[in-house]
């Protein structure tokens, strides 16, 4: 372990950039193959949705790879380093979230045949409503993605020397082609491929660390006596930063977020040939996440172990814990030319899977929410030109956005989550509203989301001027004890968020530290979505109630998730891939009648209407 913890600095090698261009060269050419072979797109639905006739296995896995993102692959590892293996209740918060959205969520959107998830808040409350969830989930995906984009860049520059702006170029450049070029297959196929490389280099990582260790029994002896194994940790203080129900009450709300109403989900959902398919893939979704979080957690033990007697953080090798992974690779296979750029390319996978994903889905938003509407008789032909158009334009937006996140503060896994949490939260609660609460309004879900997102985005930028002290939020001690040279001045090296990991000592009072700061402000970051959706929910309900219900009798059927016990057909892919243009006519005619007023009563044509829907699909 002394040779894990030299000084001199590593960097990568000429084998290590030829394995990572070698990744990036498979992964361009799986995206061309993919998107043009037969002939390319021939519409817009083929372009965002694959012609809705995919399988559930690579669907499945994209889910995976879709939110597992280069942020994860850093920053899972470092978490689990500094917290214990209690991160590991993520994978039940994943569960709950899958078992949710399956049962919910997902037959809705899907019996509906909606490329965009926001269709459905026009059909179920106004145009205005549909308008706000589009520029909202916007705003979330282009910060999301360009932090999953600059976070890794940075880190591995600071920790190897890697040329950050090659780095941002050569990934940014390389998704936003093959997106651009070969649509949503090809975004597919390019995550199966890219969840394969993040968990080789993985297991490489784990396989390599046990044998420096002593195996595996020595592994979890040495983190058993030094409190990483503590799972059962029931601590109700929600400024505890991981517990048992900051993941199953926190992290489910966060996933469902991001699993449920998600447009870069729901659009793959509604990709597989049928319902039952679309399910299945998020049961392949789940094991793929299971088989990653155990993996990346796994890392991080072993890791401490490695670094037992001399934390490179606190001996100032590094600044901060996201760059533990990067720095433990260069140690263990210092000796083995080529293995560090497997996990290059491991990190550097999950942040091309992440942004291909979101620049897919975000021109899909576009083009559905702002532009159909207003030019309805566009050309299947143009409308490809404008997708592609869009998706060059995105991955170039995400990429400046990422040029910008040098102005990020903390670590990279809770700066993705709290954006997600807190643009996202409110977003899940007026879905939830229109799908549960049939007397919900136009009012009370525009209230809703008021509040959820400013509640969230008061408790987000209160922790982030005010950060939490490492005693609250449970950080695990460590120690520099055995480090061959001490650094007296490596706590000058830490940020203010960071140097507090190098012991228990209580925290200093500051006289013009304001009372929420201990309290409201250091809750657990995992608890800001929960706070944006239960409070739009419950602030919804309320405006809907005091400004007039909503009859049930004016919402049309389908909308509400009452009526799946009544409705058993769903559009059937064929049906949806050939009548495109009659799809997106027939939404807009259930559009006028949901936005009829309260008083009006169902005609026959009402429910003609849903018998043609339950026709084609039967």
């Amino acid at each position: 372990m002394a040779a894990v913890g030299a000084e001199m600095r590593a960097t990568f090698g000429a084998w290590d950039y030829a394995v990572f261009a070698l990744m990036l060269l498979v992964s361009t050419g799986i995206g061309l193959w993919v998107g043009l072979a037969r002939g390319g797109q021939r519409s817009a639905e083929d372009f965002f949705t694959g012609g809705r006739n995919l399988a559930a296995l690579p669907v499945g896995l994209s889910l995976s790879a879709s939110f597992m993102s280069a942020v994860q692959v850093l920053g899972v590892p470092a978490e689990a380093y500094r917290y214990g293996l209690k991160f590991l209740w993520m994978c039940l918060g994943q569960l709950l979230n899958s078992l949710l959205t399956a049962t919910f969520y997902l037959p809705i959107f899907y019996r509906l045949g909606l490329t965009s998830t926001y269709q459905y808040l026009e059909l179920r409350f106004s145009r205005a409503v549909r308008l706000c969830g589009t520029v909202q989930y916007l705003v979330a995906t282009v910060l999301y993605t360009g932090i999953v984009i600059y976070a890794p860049a940075l880190i591995l520059n600071q920790v190897s020397g890697l040329d950050i702006w090659a780095s941002l170029l050569s990934t940014g450049v390389i998704c936003t082609f093959y997106t651009t070029v070969g649509g949503m297959k090809a975004v597919i196929w390019t995550d199966v491929f890219q969840v394969v490389v993040m968990l080789a280099g993985f297991w490489v990582v784990l396989v390599r660390g046990i044998m420096i260790v002593g195996g595996p029994r020595q592994v979890l002896q040495l983190a058993q006596n030094h409190s990483r194994i503590n799972l059962m940790d029931f601590d109700l203080d929600p400024r505890s930063r991981y517990t048992f129900w900051t993941f199953v009450v926190g992290g489910t709300i966060v996933w469902l977020s991001m699993y449920g109403v998600n447009q870069a989900q729901v659009q793959r959902y509604v990709a597989c040939r049928t319902e039952k398919q679309a399910k299945l893939a998020l049961l392949i979704n789940q094991l793929g996440l299971f088989l990653i979080v155990f993996s990346a957690a796994g890392c991080g033990i072993v890791m401490f172990t490695l670094y037992l007697d001399c934390d490179p953080l606190l001996k100032g090798r590094i600044s901060a814990p996201d760059q533990y992974m990067p720095l433990l690779v260069l140690d263990i296979f210092e000796d083995l030319p080529g293995v560090p750029g497997l996990f290059l390319a491991c990190a550097y996978s999950g942040t091309l899977s992440t942004a291909s994903t979101s620049i897919n889905a975000m021109a899909a938003v576009t083009v559905e929410d702002l532009i159909k509407p207003r030019m309805p008789s566009l050309s299947p032909r143009r409308l490809i030109i404008i997708s592609k158009g869009l998706s060059l334009i995105y991955g170039s937006a995400c990429l400046i956005v990422a040029a910008l996140s040098s102005l990020l503060g903390g670590g990279v896994l809770q700066g993705s989550f709290t954006v997600m949490g807190v643009l996202s939260g409110p977003l899940l609660g007026a879905f939830t509203l229109g799908m549960f609460l049939p007397a919900c309004n136009t009012w009370g879900v525009f209230s809703g989301i008021a509040a959820g997102l400013a509640l969230s985005l008061w408790v987000a930028v209160g922790s982030t001027l005010y950060p939490p002290s490492a005693q609250s939020m449970g950080v695990l001690p460590s120690s520099a004890a055995g480090c061959a040279e001490s650094s007296a001045n490596a706590s000058g090296l830490l940020g203010p968020l960071f140097a507090p990991n190098a012991s228990s000592e209580a925290p200093r009072m500051d006289p013009g530290r304001p009372i929420l700061a201990d309290s409201f402000y250091a809750i657990s970051y995992l608890y800001y979505g929960a706070l944006g959706t239960l409070s739009t929910i419950l602030c919804g309900a309320l405006v809907s109630y005091l400004t007039g219900p909503t009859k049930r009798n004016a919402l049309s059927p389908g909308l509400l998730w009452c009526d799946l016990t009544q409705q058993t057909a769903s559009v059937t892919p064929k049906e949806v891939a050939t009548l495109d243009d009659s799809l997106v006519k027939g939404t807009e005619e259930l559009s006028l009648r949901a936005k009829r007023p309260p008083d009006f009563l169902p005609t026959d044509d009402d429910h003609l209407l849903f018998l043609r829907q339950k026709e084609v699909g039967t």
